[in-house]
């Protein structure tokens, strides 16, 4: 009874041992890779981030709000690819480096190596639900308060050269020459729609942006120009010459699309979705709109789960050295999966599929790519999806066309067994893990019987003592 206890104290330390190893691997790489990809993709909003820092003076301050506000969006996005990529990448390395056949050879099936992987992709979906139920909506709403705060302080960030632009409500701006520092321009010409009964257009050859915080106004002061003035049914027109001019903005109206008005689905929290989808038809826009966020919520989080879980038999059965081919699958993969995730979108949003059945598509196909790589790399067999791709080769057993291979094949015919010296176990000569012995570790035998007498114990995923032995 003791020894038993003793024996099974062993296998659980041995196993505890085996996940502490490849959940510190995972980690290690999935700082990494995720680090990688919220860099590329904020990269991509840098030149816009620097401008304001630069250019248009902005406080730092308002900028650093900008990036944390972006980040969670950021993050939930770079989830699927990191994960995937990490999980991938530590199993491409065990199976490079033969340790995936130390652990077969003892015993050890991919399995028994999932708990780390499920532990880990479950932590990540735990990680991605939060920050896509409060930090996406938080960030979408918080990141359009912070452009306020900055047009309250600098009012001329929405002000470009030769570019008609409408930085206030009702107020069109086209400048051909603007000093960010000096906050001047040069050869102006402003329409001012906020009055009902008429609009008036302001040619101006200088004018000056002047910001009054504590009066809560914007005053754009035009020198040496003309206004042109004409009521709504064009009956009636005025032209009005100037030396000097203030045009007076209200910093309630600036940008009053950002601040004032309703929130869009991609701001709402879960419970403001709700509300607002039992409020409204289901044939309207807006009803689908706030049913793919809400429903994306949910599923982009399992996503990422199942993300997990797929790198675990897909980097165990590649056959490959080296990071560079893990890399360029898992960016395959989730490729795939984006496309697939942008398309049922859009199809959500026209309307052909409603969005609680829409959104959970790429999902499905996750599952079943999952529960497909997990039997054929559990059972050692070839993944027959990969086997028309131009790097079919790192998926199978063998490349086609080798001299070795020919090679192979005419040793098939003497040698029907094949031992490690290193594991003490023996293969059939076909098998996938006798494939990956050593030159320096390999033993042949013509029958069981001859490596049995030897003391080999027989592998658990061909099974040769099941073959019989003519």
């Amino acid at each position: 009874m003791i020894e038993k206890t003793n024996l099974l104290s062993k296998v659980w330390s041995l196993r505890l041992t085996i996940n502490k190893y490849i959940s510190r691997e995972i980690f290690s790489i999935f700082l990494v890779t995720l680090s990688i990809f919220i860099f590329i993709i904020m990269a991509t909003r840098m030149m816009g981030i620097t401008e304001l820092l630069v250019n248009q003076r902005v406080n730092p301050w308002h900028v650093l709000k900008i990036i944390l506000c972006l980040l969670p969006r950021v993050v939930i996005y770079s989830l699927p690819v990191s994960c995937l990529m990490c999980v991938l990448l530590t199993f491409l390395r065990l199976s490079s480096d033969n340790e995936v056949i130390a652990f077969n050879a003892s015993g050890i099936s991919l399995y028994q190596m999932l708990p780390p992987v499920i532990f880990f992709s479950f932590m990540s979906y735990l990680i991605a639900s939060l920050i896509a139920i409060y930090g996406v909506p938080w960030g979408n709403r918080s990141y359009k308060d912070v452009i306020f705060r900055i047009i309250e302080s600098t009012a001329d960030v929405a002000v470009k050269e030769r570019i008609f632009c409408e930085p206030f409500d009702d107020v069109v701006f086209y400048v051909n020459s603007f000093s960010a520092r000096e906050r001047t321009m040069k050869d102006l010409f402003v329409v001012d729609k906020r009055s009902k009964p008429n609009s008036n257009t302001i040619v101006a050859k200088r004018g000056k942006i002047l910001s009054n915080r504590g009066a809560g106004m914007v005053t754009i002061y035009f020198i040496d120009g003309t206004i042109f003035s004409v009521d709504k049914d064009f009956k009636k027109a005025r032209t009005v010459k100037f030396d000097t001019y203030d045009l007076n903005i209200d910093l309630k109206d600036i940008m009053s699309s950002i601040v004032s008005r309703e929130k869009e689905p991609k701001e709402m929290f879960i419970g403001e979705l709700i509300r607002n989808l039992k409020s409204t038809p289901e044939e309207v826009a807006e009803n689908r709109q706030m049913g793919i966020k809400l429903f994306e919520m949910f599923s982009i989080p399992m996503a990422i789960f199942f993300m997990g879980i797929i790198g675990a038999p897909l980097g165990a059965h590649i056959r490959a050295s080296g990071r560079t081919k893990g890399i360029v699958i898992s960016l395959f993969v989730s490729l795939a999966y984006y496309v697939c995730l942008m398309s049922v979108r859009y199809i959500c949003e026209m309307g052909v599929v409603a969005p609680s059945i829409g959104m959970w598509i790429p999902d499905l196909f996750l599952v079943i790519t999952c529960i497909y790589l997990l039997y054929r790399a559990a059972n050692d067999r070839p993944l027959i999806i990969f086997s028309r791709l131009p790097f079919r080769h790192v998926f199978t057993q063998q490349s086609i066309g080798t001299k070795a291979d020919d090679q192979k094949v005419e040793q098939a015919d003497t040698i029907e067994y094949i031992g490690s010296l290193k594991a003490g176990k023996f293969h059939r000569h076909d098998c996938r893990w006798a494939e990956r012995i050593s030159p320096e570790y390999r033993i042949s035998f013509r029958s069981i019987q001859e490596a049995s007498d030897k003391g080999y114990i027989p592998c658990n995923i061909c099974k040769p003592s099941w073959i019989k032995n003519y």
